[in-house]
């Protein structure tokens, strides 16, 4: 019952049941656009993701106690500088906790065999990197929360969808969906927001409509 709304060719719930409405495109390779009953939403699709990201992560290690790996069926080694070594000297178990399972294999070469699950599709080369470059710098970190949340932070950026990679409606919106259920989604890790609403009364304004 109520009243429904065409999008996309298919008729849609309003927007108390969708607050981000639905996606019509993608912009620029940047930004979804999406409509919602009575305004225009703008996406930063790569922020966004971010914080879906990092929200979710946050969560399940919270819930178990680490992330869920997933282990590759042909492990990615990579040639590794002195410090990345020295680093997964120190902290090979911590990154497994955070679902990264990295082995030394000689004096420059690094073997990762499993990866945050979460981050399947990422460049496993430079997540590592990262990681390991993290992990080297939480001495300095004064608690142990800010350490996870640093750690957590760059594994979300390396997961989220980057600039310019072309969306299709059903990710874009599924993307939306995840937004409307993760806490403080309206800012990326950084504190920059992650998407702006146009009402109709501000369109009205840019184009002196009623004046």
């Amino acid at each position: 019952s109520g009243v429904w709304w065409m999008v996309a060719g298919q008729y849609r719930q309003p927007e108390n049941a969708y607050p981000l409405g639905f996606a019509i495109a993608q912009l620029l390779g940047i930004y979804v656009l999406a409509q919602a009953a009575d305004s225009l939403i703008l996406v930063d699709m790569h922020a966004s993701a971010e914080r879906v990201n990092y929200e979710k992560m946050k969560a399940q290690r919270q819930s178990h106690g680490s992330l869920h790996s997933q282990q590759l069926l042909i492990p990615v080694s990579f040639e590794a500088t002195h410090e990345e070594m020295a680093s997964l000297a120190e902290h090979a178990d911590l990154l497994r906790r955070y679902g990264l399972d990295c082995s030394a294999v000689g004096s420059h070469t690094i073997v990762v065999r499993a990866v945050p699950q979460m981050l399947g599709k990422a460049d496993i080369p430079e997540i590592a990197r990262s990681m390991l470059q993290e992990a080297a710098h939480t001495g300095s970190i004064r608690t142990v929360e800010e350490r996870e949340n640093r750690i957590l932070s760059t594994m979300a950026c390396h997961g989220s969808v980057r600039a310019g990679r072309r969306l299709t409606l059903p990710e874009m919106n599924a993307l939306l969906r995840d937004m409307e259920n993760t806490s403080r989604s309206n800012q990326c890790n950084h504190g920059r927001p992650t998407w702006v609403k146009l009402t109709l009364t501000d369109l009205d304004a840019l184009f002196l409509r009623g004046q």
